[in-house]
Parts: C-alpha cells; structure tokens; sequence
C-alpha cells in the first residue's frame, strides 16, 4: 500500500479499505475482487459469515449454510490434529529399539543402598520406521498451521470450531496416553 505521507490516514486513490455491514460481516469494496485481488485482513474479533476468505483464494464463505460446513471441516481438522498427535507417541513407543536397562546402586537415606534402574531406548536413522515418523511429523506441521491460520482469520465462528476441535480431540485420544510425552506440538 502507498501512502502519500507517513504520517498521513488517507490512502492511495486506487485503494480503498474493507466495510463492515451491521451485521458485522466482512465486506469488500466494490473496486475490490477484480484484478489483483486484494483483500484487507481482518485485525479484530468478529462474527460473519460473509466474504470469509478461508486458507485458499478460492475458498471464500458467503452464506449460513457454508459457514456451518466450514466450521464443521475445521472442527474435524483439530479432531485429526489431536489424534495424529497420539498416533504419533504410539508409533514411538512400538518401533523403538536397543532398549536397555541400567541398574546402578543408589544410597537410601537410612544408610541402605536402593538400586535405580534407567531404561535406555535408541531408534535407527534409516529405518522404515523412522521414515514414516517424518512423513507423519510433515502431515502435522502442516495441519497445525493451517489450523493456526484459520484462528488467524479472526472469525469467532472459525476459531470456536479449532479450539472445541482441540479439545474434543483431546477428549477422545489423550486418554490413551502412558507417558505424557508431547511430540514437538506445533503452533497450537
């Protein structure tokens, strides 16, 4: 955006900022959505349904009925997220190898000796298994993210949907969890 002077509100003449209607909706100007594209994001809370540009410029949510799909394909993207998290963990604890347990004896407090046991695990580099991991590790840098940009779009809907999919996620595989091990949790 070109400004005519720094210190200055008014923008250039081809540009002109986004409205909102009384129904708090995000809506474009009119000179807007043709040519280049160009759409102002959003920078506060807000319930809409209107004009709502999700991750792709395609992808814009214009009615009740395709906030409501939305909301419940972002839900179902948190549920995956929280799931693959777990998978992950499980994955882990099943391909690890060269699993070896130390005993070193340990002094008690009343003068006894105690004997400590430390399992030690190690993993190949260039295992199938470990080729998966990463495959699986790309999957959920990509999903957080996207799930981040949603919540970025500000819209109340939106970023109800990812948190209570967070959560239901949570709800339904954490239980599962031994160890609380948290594998490299991305942007969450």
């Amino acid at each position: 955006i070109k400004m005519s002077n720094p210190h200055s509100h008014h923008m250039h003449p081809t540009m002109q900022s986004d409205v909102s209607d009384h129904h708090g909706d995000h809506v474009m100007s009119p000179d807007k959505g043709h040519g280049d594209h160009m759409m102002m994001m959003q920078m506060t809370f807000y319930f809409g349904y209107k004009n709502v540009e999700l991750l792709f410029a395609g992808l814009v949510i214009n009615t009740p009925g395709g906030m409501v799909g939305a909301c419940i394909g972002v839900f179902l993207l948190a549920v995956f997220y929280e799931g693959l998290k777990i998978a992950r963990e499980f994955l882990l604890r099943r391909n690890q190898v060269n699993v070896r347990y130390n005993s070193m004896p340990v002094p008690g407090a009343d003068g006894t000796v105690l004997m400590e046991t430390h399992k030690t695990v190690g993993s190949r580099m260039l295992s199938l298994a470990h080729f998966f991991q990463t495959f699986l590790h790309i999957i959920q840098v990509v999903v957080s993210y996207f799930l981040m940009l949603v919540f970025m779009t500000y819209n109340g809907y939106l970023c109800i949907a990812v948190a209570a999919g967070a959560g239901f996620g949570y709800f339904l595989f954490s239980w599962k969890k031994a160890v609380v091990v948290d594998i490299t949790e991305h942007c969450h």
